[in-house]
């Protein structure tokens, strides 16, 4: 699943981190990789430096474990650092022993959470693309929803997703959260007809996250009974409803994601 915005600062990568240990919680085994290029923001908000990262795998011989990074909630993290954006030049070797170490992998993991960067550029266009489900982190604020349907209209122009779950986050209410889903669907449904805008769920203005965030800590741990963390605990049962399908797993996104850059 690829967590997605239409711009930066909607609290994109605190939703990600959140969802992947409120997933974590119900049995399902979590990787979370950190997209964001030159940006690491999953790490900051744990605060905490991954010793290799996928670069270290692709070029220094690192095994794919030593790369995984334990994280809190029993979640395991996998840094990009500058590794992706070398995807794009990757021969055919490399790209043979990364479709063969995610192929062997993909048994110890349920659900791969990749957090992707902002906006539309084509680094973020190839994450959501390889990804076989897409949420778009939203919030109330008028930029941030037309900056959301600038993306799904490009996710539909490229073909890459006809169905886009939206999780609209910073809600003062739960009819704000509501009347933003329906503002951002509306103006989809006329103009892009081919594309089902989803309602995934929403994260009321909680002040806990704040909190949290400055205390480097995830919040569903900080404050598990803050109306931020049952938000999203509500969110996370519902995505995990769907784990039950089948999917392709950690081969099937590289494939599809190195055939993206190239």
């Amino acid at each position: 699943m690829a967590v997605t915005s239409g711009k930066g600062g909607v609290g994109k990568s605190n939703a990600a981190l959140n969802l992947a240990i409120a997933l974590s919680s119900l049995g399902q085994r979590v990787v979370i990789i950190d997209a964001d290029l030159g940006m690491a923001n999953v790490e900051v908000l744990l605060g905490i430096t991954p010793r290799y990262t996928l670069y270290d795998f692709l070029y220094h011989k690192k095994d794919l474990n030593e790369i995984l990074t334990p994280g809190p909630g029993n979640i395991r993290i996998i840094s990009g650092g500058v590794g992706l954006l070398e995807l794009a030049n990757l021969d055919n070797r490399a790209i043979k022993r990364l479709r063969d170490s995610m192929y062997h992998f993909d048994s110890g993991v349920d659900v791969v959470l990749v957090d992707t960067g902002a906006g539309i550029n084509k680094n973020v266009l190839a994450f959501v693309g390889a990804a076989q489900e897409v949420i778009i982190v939203v919030t109330p604020e008028p930029t941030s929803i037309t900056d959301a349907y600038g993306l799904i209209k490009v996710l539909a122009s490229y073909n890459v997703h006809n169905e886009v779950n939206v999780l609209v986050n910073r809600a003062a209410k739960r009819q704000e959260a509501g009347d933003t889903f329906y503002k951002l669907k509306i103006t989809a449904q006329h103009y892009l007809p081919n594309v089902d805008i989803k309602y995934l769920g929403s994260i009321p203005e909680d002040k806990n996250v704040i909190r949290a965030v400055k205390d480097q800590r995830p919040f569903v741990l900080y404050q598990p009974a803050t109306p931020a963390s049952r938000a999203v605990r509500a969110v996370a049962e519902q995505l995990a409803g769907g784990v039950q399908k089948e999917r392709g797993g950690f081969f099937d996104f590289f494939s599809r994601l190195t055939r993206l850059f190239n």
